[in-house]
């Protein structure tokens, strides 16, 4: 209570200050009949007994016609609760404040909604006012704990590790590759800014600087359209480092996740099992993981290739074909027919994949069109690969490898939600499960044109070891030394060891990506100057929070979030500009255009 005016706030007293006389600021929370009221700061929630005696009346006059929400500020004395009244849900339930003098600081109008955690409110109407969704228990709780993770971070990088924080520049220009970056307009004719998605080329450049340790608390702004869980503007803890490797890296970011976890979340176990890309993809069907509960994807196309069935011949007759299957426990007993062919469903409209289930009967037989092209001892056989039970249900899918993995690594993450809303319980809410995936593809082809390669994660990507003879040869076969940190299958951080060669940085740029290398001609410059080599990474701050918190979206991990179409729902942005405003930048809007498309929103 240092700074300020009272004596104490509304969560701290206790029956140690019975009898003393306390001043308290807060907002009413709550008011009945005129005889007491509820008063909420940021600590808690302390009850205020309304004085009934003709010396007071001015006092209780003022309390009892206050409206909710209005900020007061009370004076008066810590009493016992009467025997029986205790509150033992409320840390300060033992006691109560009687009022002796009191002030309305500011009257509260009709409020949009309550200001209760169990009151239903629509997104938009929260965003909407956001200032009064501030004052809920939830979002107070889960800015504190982020600031106290942040702070221990910066603790553990700077103070223990002798890492530098290093603000780096908003204003910069176009990277070639990844997301979609915002543009800002300048005063010279033609030319704009682009707002970074993240600060790579600057941590790299500070590395060539011998800094040798970079870390920020970073803003990122991506232009991604309608996301419904990202951001346009997001904050990842940002990481280098010089003389490193991917194992050095991954220490660092495990033991500094260990040292900063909020108590009462469970602790963090070193260190983390990690799992290549293709493992990921082959076992689990993403590169996100999901290793809280089992239902692994098996590859059955070896022991499927002697029977007879067309589809899965015609399958396993391409070089990446495939036929794979994962099983859902108990699947007859917790999902319905319109689950299954929800499922179905799903897999066909969003990966073009069909899909066969095969369920496993009581008296442990099989009912599946497939079953009259197997034998009994083929049945069997199956059954054991895919570990059946009775009442199980498995889904199997037979194509392209890529496309069946994908398909059946979405239809497992729908799967345990549908068998959760049934009611088995498959994934523990307070299990943290970090997994590290590495041996990422360095390129990847491009979506709009399979014949151009793009980078898989971004242009400055080391290649691994091994492959590096193979990036002049097949680049397409060329492992990258990337490493993602997923946390109960999603992605929390990425990062990876630097090209710090000139020479290989230009020629992956030109020959592989064929990208203009004079666009990021400063970079190749400063890597001819003796870089070191480095590595580094960034982990999503706003994922994590929101991870460890169990919020159900990003947004309510952050004080002032845009909607999931880029909006500022509180102060209407964006917004037009004049002409004049304009000028200065040289631009003109297409007005009929624009209005077209303010009509079609």
């Amino acid at each position: 209570n240092s700074f300020v005016t009272r004596t104490n706030t509304c969560g701290e007293l206790r029956s140690a200050h019975v009898g003393q006389e306390v001043t308290l600021y807060g907002w009413i929370q709550y008011q009945r009949q005129g005889l007491f009221l509820v008063l909420r700061d940021f600590q808690g929630l302390t009850q205020i007994i309304i004085p009934q005696d003709e010396a007071h009346s001015h006092v209780k006059k003022l309390l009892s016609n206050a409206p909710v929400e209005s900020v007061v500020r009370v004076t008066g004395i810590v009493s016992p609760r009467p025997p029986g009244q205790e509150n033992p849900k409320m840390p300060t339930g033992d006691i109560e404040v009687k009022a002796e003098t009191a002030e309305i600081l500011n009257s509260c109008k009709k409020l949009p909604f309550e200001i209760k955690d169990f009151i239903k409110k629509s997104e938009a109407l929260r965003m909407q006012y956001r200032y009064l969704d501030l004052r809920s228990l939830q979002l107070q709780h889960n800015l504190r704990l982020r600031s106290q993770v942040v702070m221990r971070m910066r603790e553990y990088l700077c103070n223990l590790h002798g890492f530098v924080d290093v603000e780096t520049p908003t204003l910069f220009k176009r990277t070639p590759g990844g997301a979609k970056e915002f543009l800002v307009p300048s005063r010279e004719v033609g030319k704009f800014y682009s707002l970074p998605q993240s600060p790579q080329q600057f941590k790299q450049l500070l590395m060539v600087g011998g800094l040798d340790r970079y870390f920020q608390v970073a803003r990122c702004y991506r232009d991604e359209g309608s996301r419904p869980d990202r951001q346009p503007e997001f904050t990842q803890i940002d990481i280098e480092m010089s003389f490193v490797d991917q194992a050095g890296i991954q220490r660092l970011i495990e033991g500094l996740l260990q040292y900063s976890w909020p108590e009462g979340r469970g602790s963090v176990t070193t260190p983390f099992p990690s799992m290549t890309y293709e493992e990921a993809l082959a076992d689990y069907g993403t590169d996100k993981p999901d290793t809280r509960f089992g239902m692994k994807i098996v590859d059955i196309g070896d022991f499927l290739r002697r029977s007879d069935i067309q589809f899965v011949q015609n399958a396993l007759s391409y070089p990446r074909g495939a036929v794979k299957a994962f099983c859902i426990p108990q699947g007859v007993r917790y999902l319905k027919n319109k689950d299954l062919e929800s499922l179905k469903e799903s897999a066909k409209s969003q990966f073009n994949q069909e899909i066969m289930e095969i369920i496993c009967r009581p008296d442990g037989s099989l009912k599946s069109l497939l079953t009259k092209f197997l034998g009994e001892k083929q049945q069997s056989e199956l059954i054991q690969a895919l570990n059946m039970q009775a009442d199980d249900v498995v889904l199997l899918a037979a194509g392209e490898h890529k496309q069946v993995c994908s398909a059946l690594g979405s239809l497992r993450l729908e799967s345990a939600d549908l068998l959760e809303a049934a009611g088995l319980v498959l994934r523990d809410p307070a299990a943290f499960h970090f997994l590290w995936v590495v041996d990422f593809p360095l390129f990847l082809p491009r979506e709009e044109n399979p014949t151009e390669l793009e980078s898989a994660h971004h242009p400055f990507t080391a290649p691994h070891p091994s492959d590096t003879n193979l990036l002049y040869s097949d680049p397409t076969k060329v492992r990258s030394q990337h490493y993602d940190l997923v946390l109960n299958g999603s992605e929390v951080g990425g990062g990876s060891i630097r090209i710090h060669s000139a020479e290989l940085q230009r020629f992956v740029l030109e020959k592989v990506l064929k990208e203009d290398p004079e666009v990021l001609s400063h970079l190749l410059e400063a890597l001819e100057f003796g870089a070191p080599p480095h590595g580094g990474i960034a982990l999503g701050l706003d994922r994590l929070i929101s991870l460890i918190v169990d919020a159900p979206s990003i947004r309510d991990v952050i004080a002032f979030p845009k909607s999931f179409r880029g909006r500022d729902l509180m102060g209407n942005a964006p917004d037009y500009v004049t002409p004049e405003e304009l000028e200065p930048y040289h631009i003109q809007v297409s007005w009929p255009l624009a209005e077209k498309e303010a009509n079609q929103n």
